[in-house]
């Protein structure tokens, strides 16, 4: 469920920090990358394909980077799945907010729903060579005590 909160910018730090450390974070294995496919050709959905996207022009497949594929972009990934009873409104944008202006690069983000694990949950994406970085990052939010 999508929750709306009217609060200071404090408390909506200070509930996401909660938010944050209450999630359940994976440290997805490998380097991954993006496939694209022309419109008019859906692509195969194989079993590791993490994401499949499309604008006019292309489809898009996160998937595994295929050995001797090296000209794609790399990215690491890490994934949050939220408690049903927590309000995550404003989690994506915070949060690349400080990654941004912790480690200067940006991630990508793609959101999706499982009911059975609590709602809502989200795969991001960063250069593959920040994701140690962006990890730390992530685990110091995670455990953080909250400033008085």
């Amino acid at each position: 469920m999508v929750s709306i909160s009217v609060e200071t910018t404090e408390q909506t730090e200070a509930r996401l920090r909660g938010v944050i450390a209450q999630a359940e974070l994976t440290v997805h294995d490998g380097v991954w990358c993006f496939e694209e496919f022309p419109a008019d050709r859906t692509p195969e959905l194989t079993a590791d394909t993490l994401a499949l996207i499309r604008d006019e022009e292309s489809w898009s497949r996160l998937v595994p980077l295929p050995p001797g594929h090296g000209a794609a972009e790399q990215f690491g990934i890490f994934s949050f799945h939220f408690p049903a009873d927590q309000d995550n409104s404003g989690f994506v944008g915070w949060l690349a907010t400080h990654l941004k202006a912790e480690l200067g690069t940006g991630v990508f983000v793609i959101c999706g729903s499982n009911r059975a694990r609590g709602g809502i949950y989200d795969y991001w994406g960063c250069p593959i060579d920040m994701l140690n970085k962006a990890v730390a990052a992530v685990e110091a939010l995670r455990t953080a005590r909250p400033s008085q």
